[in-house]
């Protein structure tokens, strides 16, 4: 944890009340202008202070995309400008220039859907809370940064942490499984024995996309997988369509998955209202089936997170447990 953090807000501390809470005049959302520019010039004058130039991307996401189709149903959530291979460059560990980083920033302010964390490990860290709440955290006490952030406006206050910063959850007795060349020599033998089928990828939280495997194409969908992505492997889509639709529910949610007439693997989260739409889109599909999606009831067959090009795991969020994870941990010396 790094020793200096700050809250950097627009909101005047003499307008608080003994709990903390503000009851002051200032609006909660960002006026797209004067105040929000004193935002991203105090995270510049921190990172400047810190000797920061570059920042990483941590824990990126997205609000939930359920939709139907295979293409994701969104408009960029701000990114366009910067990430020219779209979302594929908003990933974990993604490095970042300062005037990006910045912009980053802006996003957030903007609540325009994408968040992250923005760090330089060991040195430096920024990440937006509700009601433009900005946090930074140094490892030194940046006077310089302080004063430039008094000067426009804004109010730093020193607090012990921030409550949007990385908690790793506890997994007892249990080391999560990096996709390393163990992992991918299972699944190729599962793939081949026919356990195997199909592979989700969420390469943001919030964010998924769905792969069809083949003992010949397994390479192949490897390599194009997103930097530090969970990966969650499940069983072939079953060829009969009929007893697919037969089992939708009543009611409640469902995730259905199929494969369309294109070969594409497409999915969507569905409840009563919308489940006609999705029985329409399965009753035309090559394969299909239907997924959980509540917890404890979706268990694929295994599950990893990539790790880097070394062959180390750096992502630091997690996957479900799964019974073939704790047996890969227990092969591993």
């Amino acid at each position: 944890m790094l020793t200096y953090v700050y809250r950097i807000t627009k909101y005047d501390p003499a307008d608080r009340d003994t709990q903390g809470r503000y009851s002051g005049p200032e609006d909660t959302v960002s006026d797209h202008g004067e105040v929000e520019a004193a935002y991203l010039r105090a995270v510049a004058a921190f990172a400047a202070d810190t000797g920061i130039d570059h920042l990483a991307v941590r824990e990126p996401q997205v609000p939930s995309l359920a939709h139907f189709g295979a293409g994701p149903a969104m408009d960029g959530f701000g990114l366009e400008a910067l990430f020219p291979s779209g979302l594929a460059g908003f990933h974990d560990g993604a490095q970042v220039p300062l005037h990006s980083a910045l912009e980053l920033v802006r996003v957030m302010l903007r609540d325009n859907g994408a968040w992250c964390r923005l760090e330089a490990e060991g040195r430096f860290a920024v990440h937006v809370g509700w009601d433009q709440y900005l946090y930074i955290s140094s490892s030194r006490v940046c006077e310089e940064a302080l004063a430039v952030t008094r000067e426009l406006g804004l109010f730093a206050e020193r607090t012990d942490s921030s409550p949007y910063a990385f908690e790793a959850e506890e997994q007892e007795q249990y080391i999560q499984r990096p996709a390393d060349d163990d992992f991918w020599a299972d699944l190729h033998r599962a793939v081949v024995a026919g356990q195997a089928g199909i592979l989700e990828e969420t390469y943001l939280e919030g964010a998924s996309r769905w792969h069809h495997l083949t003992g010949d194409t397994l390479d192949l969908v490897r390599a194009g997988l997103t930097p530090r992505a969970r990966i969650a492997v499940w069983p072939p889509l079953s060829s009969d369509i009929a007893a697919v639709l037969r089992a939708v529910p009543a009611d409640g949610l469902v995730e259905g998955v199929w494969q369309d007439e294109e070969g594409v693997i497409c999915s969507t989260i569905a409840d009563e209202d919308t489940f006609p739409e999705l029985t329409a889109r399965m009753s035309r599909a090559r394969a299909a089936a239907l997924l959980s999606v509540y917890v404890g009831e979706r268990v694929p067959l295994s599950a990893a997170v990539m790790t880097d090009d070394d062959g180390v795991l750096r992502a630091r969020w997690r996957t479900e447990p799964t019974p073939s994870d704790h047996d890969g941990a227990r092969r591993r010396p």
